[in-house]
């Protein structure tokens, strides 16, 4: 199936502000820092930025592993940049943000998978933004309870890692992740410190069936996510690297995905066919915030 056939009509976005993304743009390369909105070709790039909004993206912008749906680069990473953190935190006071998503590529290469570079990261970020709430989005560290802990009691807000799709596409999708281990990750997140917002999220129009999408919601669910994102799978490209798209998800669908999620028992569903990750970051999390519900950290270990 061509993935660059022409899009549905639900795709559709208006043309954003170009002097509002050209201000963002020269932020990030003022301060040499990476942002996932670029180097995955988010489609949301325009109405994000426009909107004073960026996922920032750390440990280099070369992934260690092959994941057959990201348009990040992968290949062998250069050294690690210690002055990042405190580049990302510059930056991000520079745009005055109230709220800050920050993700990263996957280090296998480090010993430590690059989870102290993320508590350095959300550290610098507090030290210059005092009140600054932060989300971070983080690959599974090969599922290790101390790299995992690392960044948990660095207390950021929410802390999101996506379980990408359901059990049987995995291994299709993402052959060097699990997905048993995701879950884990999600679980030891919530064990950890159970004040932190738990968060994950799926795309659809893989291949996947109903009875699937709900089984993952429901491990999802046990494992304490609070925030779940649901979005349409888009080919980055029509090469070997790439799955291809093998259907488009209507906007009813998404729908029905979000009501089943909600009566499953997820705290707050963001489900369209354009979301992604970090897509409505911070009112998801105002969401949760306003609902919050104590009893979540008993559900999972029950």
């Amino acid at each position: 199936m061509n993935s660059l056939r022409r899009l549905p009509l639900w795709f559709r976005q208006r043309v954003p502000c170009a002097e509002q993304i050209d201000i963002l743009k020269s932020s990030f390369d003022e301060f040499s820092v990476h942002t996932v909105c670029q180097s995955a070709h988010c489609p949301n790039l325009g109405a994000c930025w426009e909107k004073n909004t960026a996922t920032f993206m750390i440990l280099g912008n070369t992934c260690t592993r092959s994941c057959r749906f990201c348009a990040v680069a992968s290949g062998i990473p250069g050294p690690l940049n210690s002055g990042e953190p405190i580049a990302v935190a510059k930056a991000v006071k520079k745009l005055g943000l109230d709220y800050v998503v920050v993700t990263s590529v996957t280090r296998d290469d480090l010993e430590d998978q690059g989870c102290q570079h993320f508590a350095k990261t959300i550290g610098e970020i507090r030290k210059i933004s005092p009140g600054i709430k932060i989300e971070v989005l983080i690959p599974d560290f090969l599922g290790k309870r101390s790299f995992i802990e690392a960044v948990a009691l660095a207390s950021p807000e929410v802390v999101a890692h996506n379980i990408e799709t359901v059990r049987r596409l995995t291994l299709r999708l993402r052959p060097q992740a699990d997905y048993t281990r995701s879950l884990s990750v999600l679980k030891a997140v919530k064990e950890v410190n159970p004040s932190i917002f738990v968060k994950s999220g799926i795309m659809v129009g893989l291949g996947e069936t109903l009875d699937e999408i709900e089984e993952t919601i429901q491990d999802l669910y046990s494992a304490g996510c609070d925030i779940l994102t649901i979005g349409q799978y888009l080919a980055p490209s029509t090469t070997a690297r790439h799955v291809p798209v093998a259907r488009f998800v209507s906007p009813e669908e998404f729908d029905r995905y979000k009501e089943k999620a909600l009566a499953i028992g997820i705290q707050h569903v963001v489900s369209s066919p354009l979301v992604r990750s970090s897509y409505l970051a911070q009112e998801a999390y105002q969401a949760c915030q306003e609902k919050k519900t104590p009893a979540i950290f008993e559900r999972i270990c029950s």
